[in-house]
């Protein structure tokens, strides 16, 4: 028990020694270089219960050039009080600092009441050990600024992060024309937040999930609706307009959920160009795809223009078929309101002349 005693009492003055010759500048954290006791060591591991050994060496170059940099070691890791440790430090909670209304300097916002409810947050909380936490994405000791290159929640690295679980998913994005394109360099196509939400991630049949089943066509028109994306690239924005006016768009305002939608079609991580034979919506695959959900899909199912409104002329017959029947319906109502308009006015003049006898004769009683 003395021995002990020493030496925590050791370790303690070695500490107090480092943290008076540390400097205390926002660029180097003024209890860095107490944790440098043992942290500094590019040797310094453990092994976890699971067998997985986890390095415990922190790079000072990480923390300085962190979004952290002026913060201690101790004003993340509360729990720890004094060296060697006795246990073993908890997961940093971020709340301490990353609340709507923090005085810290943190973003602003509900993001940590978004993971809460997200299925990520909930999988955690319910103790599923492979969820992932704020560290998971965003990095620990060298957690840098969203908008720089290095940091794994940058726009061109966001989907290379969630690959980390969902590799899967990955592979058949980095495939797609959205994947491609952003691997190219290109930041205006979507990447996996912009369809399934940052924080708030929720499961695909949550009506409040972005990917659910009604909302998947206002999730795709973020984009394929927006001008200045439509007119960058030049993409028909008319088609989600068609689809909002056609027969499953209409189905699916109207709360069917069993109706088509873009993922349906188009697929939902391997969406390719409607040129690519491997497309669900290239012209040779277009029946199976459409037999999906009617049995008596054949190859009349791919003639013609599939994104079609009726009132655009490039609809061919469509739009002429269309046109009939628009200016036949306008002039049957017209016919119809002359008609009930000639009745009415014969009806007046009717009544009038069956009403000057009876007024005559009653002037000419005594």
């Amino acid at each position: 028990m003395r021995h002990t005693s020493l030496t925590v009492g050791l370790w303690t003055v070695l500490a107090a020694v480092a943290l008076t010759a540390a400097p205390t500048t926002a660029q180097a954290p003024a209890q860095v270089s107490g944790c440098d006791v043992c942290h500094s060591k590019p040797d310094a591991k453990r092994v976890l219960p699971s067998g997985r050994v986890q390095s415990l060496f922190i790079d000072r170059d990480d923390l300085q050039h962190s979004v952290h940099r002026g913060k201690a070691c101790v004003d993340c890791h509360t729990d720890v009080i004094e060296i060697p440790h006795t246990r073993t430090p908890e997961t940093v909670n971020c709340t301490r600092c990353h609340f709507e209304g923090n005085t810290a300097g943190a973003p602003q916002g509900r993001i940590y009441a978004e993971y809460e409810a997200s299925v990520h947050g909930r999988a955690l909380a319910a103790g599923d050990e492979r969820a992932p936490a704020c560290q998971d994405c965003h990095g620990n000791h060298s957690i840098a600024p969203h908008a720089a290159a290095t940091s794994p929640v940058a726009r061109e690295n966001i989907a290379a992060g969630c690959a980390t679980c969902h590799l899967q998913i990955y592979t058949e994005f980095r495939t797609s024309v959205h994947g491609v394109a952003l691997d190219s360099g290109n930041v205006d196509v979507p990447t996996c937040t912009d369809c399934h939400s940052e924080h708030g991630i929720r499961r695909h049949d949550d009506p409040r999930s972005p990917t659910y089943a009604g909302n998947v066509a206002a999730t795709c028109a973020t984009c394929h609706a927006a001008e200045a994306i439509i007119g960058k690239y030049g993409i028909s924005g008319e088609q989600v307009a068609a689809y909002e006016e056609s027969f499953h768009g209409v189905a699916s305002r109207f709360g069917m959920r069993t109706v088509a939608n873009c993922s349906s079609c188009h697929g939902v991580h391997d969406i390719r160009s409607h040129l690519d034979p491997a497309s669900r919506v290239y012209v040779d695959n277009i029946p199976a795809t459409c037999g999906e959900c009617h049995a008596d899909a054949n190859a009349n199912y791919a003639i013609g223009t599939i994104h079609v409104r009726p009132q655009d002329p490039v609809s061919g017959i469509v739009y002429w078929v269309s046109a009939f029947f628009k200016w036949l319906t306008i002039s049957t109502i017209c016919v119809l309101v002359i008609h009930i308009g000639l009745d009415l006015s014969r009806q007046i003049r009717d009544r009038r002349r069956h009403r000057r006898p009876h007024l005559q004769q009653k002037d000419s009683t005594p």
